[in-house]
């Protein structure tokens, strides 16, 4: 026997598949096509961690067992590289993003290789390469031409300390999730597209896909159509400086009309400064710059405390003529509807509760409920509702929206949650728009062949606190000669989504230089077959790219409808770490005593760190318990498990396996690093077994296999072929853990069922499946050879284990042939020593028998 030595072998197959490019994908094949892809990693420059490695190696399972089944496999990987944290490192350090950029791909690059996976490194794309943006614009373009993209004035998430503006999931707590920076909201201009023109096919086409339910929800939940109706109620005009118009809102309750109390308007509404009386304007000034430093979804925030401010204005409700008050409240977005809403407090549980903090009236107007006590949302006839009394909630709608046609005071409207995507950044460090201004301020396209238009080197990559982007610095570059008229380039640069959203489609073709891709190419990769990626990117990210596939659909660019037929999301790896504290003197405190002290500061022990004394993890110098905590990992909680020092200490081959063998791919999995060691020990019985110093292990004889052995292997076969295919990963090495027990039970190995076990070992463990390959004589790469075909005939059992009841309870098992009569089977129960004794002296009244399943005596 002889050791299993990773680092030997590991190094030696990784150099052999990138001579030899054994993953490479071929355009022109009449194989099948089989597109998997993962989702486009930003590389940081804290490198791979091994959440990253779970859904990679799900797919270089997926793409060695597809290529060994005929398939012509793209397998592709690249880089998501624009982006503000290496921005934000130029900042801090005067060091190009460029720079930046490139030494962290080197760092992923180097990992990705380290492990194994079966990339077509041929293909490799980066979003800040030239060649690749020059396409990003040129799609940008497209959408311009169709009128999808314009500009606007919009309330933004503006941060002046990084000089940008955040998306609302970039802010946490009012502050950047980067550095912590303070945010604030501000109106500027940005370029947006417009994807609600798309809404209803993103809704409807999801019935095309192969994606679980809950992701379908979260994309219909984000674009949120509804039903309702869009109702003016006229102001006040002597309450409201003499402002004379009507302020339109959109509501799914028209219904409820008769119960609006009040209205609100969003700190940002065009009409609050116009309509504030006097009185009330220094509350209302004082009100909205507080709104103005709170996210979104901060502001909408169901558990918060309601606030807001009286305007000191009335609106006339159209259905009564009676004045409502107009309030501000943050509550409101200026982003949804039309910024305004009605209020009724009765049947809105926000409402209700901004109703009974100011004192706001709460009329019923539909029966059901105790609306002085809690608001009631569910259904009944409708009161105190004038034209609509005593009808249900479904024709109380379709009435009033009727009759508020009929009256010029309202229309039935759908209206959608979903918001136009606002689609610029104040960085340099992103793709520039192709798009030039001339003196009056229009704007128009960059003539195609300009493209790509590259960013300008700058030495100085700060903002200017003005909210001018840093392209305005470049001065040389800023201004741009064309027929005679000088014109200026648009300074805002393009968001990191953008890259994202087609990069699957620069990888089917990335070396054509004149176009992004080749109509034939494409019409063989189509879309995506499998798209791994974590849950982090189920909306926005698929929502974006979706809607990009279909304009791209749009101008008869690409042949399908959607981009990724089918999704998976891995679940989070989470981290364990042992937590105790520490007092501010340095005295390290257990947690079963921290209520002894004070003052504490919580400490965590990283899992590789501890002692282990029974089944009690112990401070490695104090020696007290520590407590154990699973959650997401992150360098602050010392719970980060950095994939290069589990290749070190155990192998690639090891890490793929047990990040396979944790549990199903979807669910949620704690890291446990004694859990390593045992698949660790797994493959080292299998080297130990099957290889010598040299050659293949002294097992290993060539001789014809047994009847037994023959019938275990093609079962593991058919076990793994299915678990393979459903993505069963971690059943599927359970099954490869069982057939290696049961080798080491023989007297010897058949050399002839070496080669299909070493297949299917393959896309788990490649490296020590291609030593195993070679070893067995062969030259091509164990790639390169069709999957193992099992033998039904072999799967057939002879005998199986038949329980035996008497009464209703088990009293014994026999081993019964397949195809025994009940008069057989009933012999070889009653010669079982187990339940002829609980037979004995007594009369068989009925015997039940079920073939293959069970026999039963009813006796007494």
């Amino acid at each position: 026997m002889s050791n299993y030595e990773p680092a030997k072998i590991e190094p030696k197959w990784q150099e052999f598949w990138e001579q030899n490019k054994t993953f490479r994908a071929e355009n022109n094949s009449d194989l099948p096509k089989f597109y998997v892809l993962d989702m486009f990693p930003y590389p940081s420059g804290s490198g791979l961690h091994v959440g990253h490695v779970e859904g990679y190696t799900a797919t270089d399972i997926v793409a060695r067992y597809k290529k060994a089944k005929g398939f012509n496999v793209l397998h592709p990987m690249g880089w998501d590289a624009f982006g503000l944290p290496a921005e934000q490192y130029a900042i801090e350090t005067g060091t190009h993003p460029a720079e930046t950029t490139a030494k962290n791909i080197a760092t992923f690059t180097k990992q990705l290789k380290s492990l194994g996976f079966a990339y077509d490194w041929d293909r490799e794309v980066n979003t800040t390469d030239p060649e690749y943006y020059k396409w990003t614009q040129w799609i940008f373009l497209k959408l311009y031409e169709r009128d999808l993209a314009y500009v606007a004035e919009v309330p933004v998430n503006w941060c002046p300390a990084l000089g940008t503006v955040l998306a609302n999931e970039e802010v946490i707590d009012g502050k950047s999730e980067r550095g912590g920076f303070p945010v604030i909201r501000k109106p500027m201009r940005q370029w947006m597209l417009k994807i609600t023109a798309y809404a209803d096919r993103l809704i409807d086409d999801l019935d095309l896909l192969d994606w679980p339910e809950y992701l379908k929800e979260m994309q219909r939940n984000w674009i949120g159509k509804s039903k309702g109706a869009e109702v003016d109620f006229k102001i006040d005009a002597d309450t409201a400086n003499g402002v004379d118009g009507n302020i339109r809102v959109y509501t799914t309750r028209p219904d409820t009309l008769f119960g609006a109390t009040y209205m609100v308007l969003s700190p940002e509404h065009a009409l609050v400064d116009q309509i504030t009386s006097p009185e009330q304007y220094d509350a209302i000034q004082e009100y909205k710059e507080v709104a103005a430093r709170k996210s979104e979804l901060q502001r909408t925030d169901l558990a918060k405390e309601k606030t807001g401010v009286f305007t000191g204005a009335y609106a006339i409700n159209p259905v009564n003529d009676q004045k409502v008050p107009i309030w501000i409240a943050d509550y409101v977005l200026a982003s949804y509807g039309t910024g305004a809403i009605m209020a009724v407090p009765a049947h809105d549980e926000r409402d209700w509760e901004f109703a009974k903090t100011f004192d706001l009236p709460i009329i019923e107007v539909v029966s059901g409920g105790n609306v002085q006590e809690e608001a009631y949302t569910g259904d009944g006839k409708l009161v105190n509702s004038g034209l609509i009394n005593d009808l249900s909630v479904p024709d109380a709608k379709e009435k009033i929206t009727a009759w508020l046609e009929e009256q010029g005071q309202g229309v039935g409207a759908v209206n959608y949650k979903l918001r136009d995507w606002l689609f610029s950044r104040q960085r340099y460090w992103g793709e520039p728009f192709p798009i030039i201004h001339d003196a009056d301020g229009n704007h128009r396209a960059l003539p195609e062949e300009q493209l790509p238009l590259m960013l300008p080197e700058l030495d100085d990559f700060k903002p200017t606190g003005t909210g001018e982007p840093p392209l305005a610095k470049a001065t040389d570059w800023l201004n741009i000669e064309l027929n005679g008229q000088t014109f200026t380039r648009e300074t805002n640069t393009m968001p990191q989504w953008a890259g994202s959203c087609w990069y699957y489609l620069r990888y089917i073709d990335p070396d054509n230089h004149d176009a992004p891709w080749a109509p034939e190419v494409e019409q063989y990769w189509k879309n995506v077959d499998l798209y791994v990626g974590g849950t982090e990117h189920a909306v926005l990210h698929l929502l974006y790219a979706r809607f990009w596939h279909k304009v791209l659909y749009d101008c008869g660019l690409v042949t399908t409808k959607e981009p990724f037929q089918r999704i998976v999301n891995q679940g989070m790896i989470l981290g364990v770490a042992y937590e105790y504290y520490e007092t501010p003197e340095g005295k390290k405190v257990p947690f079963y005593e921290k209520d002894q002290y004070d003052e504490l500061l919580p400490r965590t022990v990283h899992a590789d760190d501890i002692k282990i004394e029974g089944d009690k993890a112990l401070h490695p110098e104090e020696g007290f318990e520590l407590l154990k905590l699973t959650e997401k990992m992150s360098k602050s909680r010392g719970n980060v498990v950095n994939p290069d020092d589990v290749i070190a200490e155990y192998g690639a081959d090891t890490l793929r396996c047990y990040e396979m063998f944790m549990g199903p791919l979807e669910q949620m999995k704690p890291w446990d690093p004694r859990s390593v060691g045992g698949v660790h020990k797994f493959l080292s019985r299998v080297w130990r077994l099957l290889c010598g110093d040299q050659g293949l292990g002294e097992a290993v004889q060539d001789k014809p296999a047994s009847e037994e052995a023959l019938k275990m292997l093609h079962k593991t076969i058919k076990k793994v072929s299915e678990d393979t295919e459903e993505l069963r990963f971690n059943t599927a090495i359970a099954a490869m853990m069982e057939y290696t027990n049961f080798l080491y039970k023989e007297d010897y190995v058949a050399q002839e069922t070496v080669g299909p076990f070493a297949q299917l070992l393959a896309p788990y463990a490649p490296h020590v499946a291609e030593e195993l390959w070679s070893r067995l004589g062969n030259q091509a790469s164990i790639s390169d050879h069709d999957w193992p075909a099992f033998d039904e005939s072999l799967l057939k059992e002879d005998t199986y284990e038949l329980a035996v009841q008497v009464m209703g309870k088990v009293r014994g098992t026999v081993q019964c042939p397949t195809d025994a009569t009940q008069e057989q089977a009933v012999a070889l129960a009653q010669a079982e020593e187990s339940v002829a004794k609980h037979l004995e002296g007594k009369t068989i009244r009925k015997v039940v028998y079920v073939p293959g399943r069970i026999l039963n005596f009813v006796a007494n």
